[in-house]
């Protein structure tokens, strides 16, 4: 997996069926060099004018080769470190880099050549696995949601629950058995609270919520904030990592400013409860914000009934989570398993995708 950060390629192994995982693999990192990321920062601006997914104007011919060979280092250098024999290896998921998603016009490029990759590796591979789900008129994401609810068949949980992933923004899962999966976007994730401990403080973020923790939060604000409209409309839904930045907390000391900010996240992310067809019974929380303690917290004061918990605390990777899961898409692509859905991306029936290569 190597997403839009253009910070390298991750990489993860797991034994599945498609339905479920019965095993955890090691996980690696294969970082891009500073003059990969200057072509792959060159080829998003080339992409911009696009319309045709196989064309490869300006530098985009030469970045899909480097990604391609980027992806085949890593995942040579990973079996090589843990002694894994290439011939144990059923399967790749490539996922590509992403380099134009505008699904409004039907139209999404992922840049990678997955036959190449196939053979220099010499394994199948699965590859460009939104361009169906926005052909047929979805949103070609989140693809990650049925995977949360393979992780969560391992689960001795009762009644629905929630995974959480907290990012610059706030986004969930909802499970309850196989039938029902819907995921969205809740509201603001670290984003607003990051930007505001830099202005402040000149740190990059409150690590541990530490500066919240001292804080006290200014409920009348979060309550005006929460009457934004978006927070009242219905899943799938999504948003821009800066949509909230109006929203001002420049009065306030940084501790309370920060109180406050994580205090809306939390409150952001508990409000989607009513919006679901029934009240969740758990939420565990992956991603940067399941490190902050104090985020969690609040959580767990805003989410009535419910438990929170962090996904490490399951045994799950929040750091590998999203390679793994592309490791899982390939398998259902490859048994022509659905991976997206109405309640994920909007797509009209649960649907395929991906292309199968070097079997």
């Amino acid at each position: 997996m190597s997403g839009t950060s253009l910070d390298g390629v991750d990489v993860a192994m797991i034994e599945t069926d498609g339905e479920r995982v019965t095993a955890f693999g090691p996980s690696g990192y294969r970082p891009y060099a500073e003059a990969e990321r200057m072509l792959l920062r060159q080829a998003l601006s080339d992409a911009v004018s696009m319309s045709d997914r196989n064309a490869r104007p300006g530098v985009l011919a030469e970045a899909e080769r480097v990604v391609t060979d980027a992806h085949a280092e890593a995942v040579e250098a990973f079996l090589s470190m843990h002694g894994i024999a290439r011939q144990s290896v059923d399967l790749i998921g490539f996922h590509g880099q992403t380099v134009l998603h505008r699904p409004a016009d039907r139209l999404t490029v992922q840049i990678g050549d997955g036959e190449g990759l196939a053979r220099r590796l010499g394994l199948p591979v699965v590859y460009d696995l939104r361009a169906a789900d926005v052909a047929a008129g979805g949103q070609g994401a989140p693809l990650v949601p049925v995977y949360h609810r393979a992780l969560a068949r391992g689960l001795d949980r009762t009644g629905p629950l929630i995974v959480v992933n907290i990012g610059g923004v706030s986004n969930i899962t909802y499970i309850d058995g196989d039938d029902v999966l819907i995921a969205c976007d809740t509201g603001p994730g670290n984003a607003l609270l990051d930007d505001f401990v830099l202005k402040t403080t000149g740190r990059p973020f409150d690590a541990d919520g530490a500066l919240a923790a001292q804080g006290r939060v200014d409920e009348a604000w979060v309550s005006r904030a929460l009457q934004n409209s978006f927070f009242s409309a219905p899943p799938p839904k999504s948003l821009d990592r800066n949509h909230f930045a109006a929203l001002s907390v420049d009065d306030k000391s940084p501790a309370d400013g920060a109180a406050t900010l994580t205090a809306f996240t939390a409150a952001s992310i508990a409000a989607i409860a009513p919006l679901l067809p029934k009240p969740p019974r758990t939420f565990i929380v992956a991603g940067g914000g399941a490190r902050n303690p104090t985020l969690l917290s609040m959580l767990r004061d805003r989410a009535a009934q419910a438990s929170v918990e962090s996904a490490d605390a399951l045994g799950w990777s929040a750091d590998a989570m999203e390679a793994q899961a592309f490791a899982f898409l390939a398998v259902r692509s490859a048994k022509q398993l659905p991976f997206t859905f109405p309640g994920t991306t909007g797509i009209a029936t649960a649907s395929s995708g991906g292309v199968l290569t070097g079997i």
